[in-house]
């Protein structure tokens, strides 16, 4: 191998397919936004098709819908002609990926597609084509010469289609106003997911887990409830529930520091008073602020009335992911 020619080559790759990026912007036209109005407007599912290399393509692609507020899926033409047909209603929308515009599996299908009434999106490298004449609007995705030295593999080509599809994707997103909530909503299991869903009531420690004295507990059975609730904090309240203050490891060591002989302190001698609160339908990642700002680990959960309702710890942040 020689370096000097790897690097080229791979500069080179690059350089043609900017290129055909670049090659993209004036298509942004009257057709995208045809292109947009049927997909904005579909009451029922964008069906992607697409074969090979523009199948793997049209797969991301329905992908990126669906996840951007634009329900979608991948049908692969093959298999549609086979029974997977079905899964086209009168309903949806079709955008078909094809370089040449005459995948013969996709031509195969295409009365189907017109006699069921749907509009049909056609992505494709040649728009004199078959699918590109039968198509209710075209996106013309042609690039001067792939980035493969022979011009036969699809490289920029692919890339060229897979950009289309981010920007009808994003101009559809903005369009219905498709917020980060919305997002979180279609990846629960991320970690943005878990950060703009996860609130403090779905994480905090509750009823029996509560680690609980009243103000006049002596210090060593606050510590065996401490310890016992393996929570590093201990809350102190009054007849009614309502919050007096928290005591913390951190305040065990500093009573220990002023005070070594600490069995006949009480709770309410020893407690940090009007200690910081968070209410439980606050989001778990501001309550990571919170605790952050504060420079603590632990905070005590609270309602309106300022009665106890839970505990929450940086390790429980922890292990449900939200830092």
């Amino acid at each position: 191998m020689n370096k000097d020619n790897i690097l080229k080559l791979g500069r080179a790759v690059i350089e043609t397919e900017r290129d055909a990026l670049d090659a993209l912007i004036p298509r942004i036209n009257d057709n995208f936004y045809k292109a947009c109005e049927f997909l904005y407007a579909c009451q029922g599912r964008v069906v992607v098709l697409g074969m090979g290399k523009s199948g793997h393509i049209g797969g991301k692609i329905a992908a990126t819908l669906a996840s951007t507020g634009t329900p979608a899926f991948f049908v692969h033409p093959a298999e549609a002609s086979h029974g997977d047909l079905g899964m086209i209603t009168r309903n949806d929308v079709v955008l078909a990926l094809s370089n040449s515009g005459n995948t013969e599996e996709i031509l195969t299908i295409l009365p189907i597609i017109k006699r069921l009434n749907v509009p049909l999106i056609a992505m494709l490298g040649s728009t004199n084509s078959n699918l590109g004449k039968n198509a209710s609007v075209v996106l013309d995705v042609s690039v001067e010469q792939e980035a493969c030295p022979l011009n036969l593999a699809p490289t920029s080509s692919t890339t060229a289609s897979l950009v289309m599809g981010d920007a009808l994707a994003v101009a559809l997103l903005e369009t219905r106003g498709f917020t980060k909530e919305d997002f979180a909503r279609s990846h629960p299991a991320g970690s943005l997911g878990r950060q703009l869903l996860l609130k403090v009531a779905d994480i905090m420690h509750k009823e029996d887990e509560l680690p609980v004295v009243s103000p006049d507990t002596l210090v060593p059975k606050m510590l065996v409830e401490m310890s016992d609730k393996l929570l590093g904090m201990v809350a102190v309240v009054d007849k009614h529930n309502k919050i007096l203050g928290v005591f913390t490891d951190g305040d065990l060591r500093r009573t220990l520091e002023a005070n070594p002989d600490i069995n006949l302190l009480t709770a309410d001698e020893v407690m940090t008073p009007n200690c910081i609160t968070v209410e439980p339908d606050i989001l778990a990642a501001a309550a990571v602020q919170i605790m952050d700002d504060n420079n603590i680990n632990g905070l005590l959960v609270s309602d309106a009335q300022g009665c106890l309702l839970g505990v929450l710890n940086m390790l429980d942040l922890l292990h449900a992911k939200v830092i």
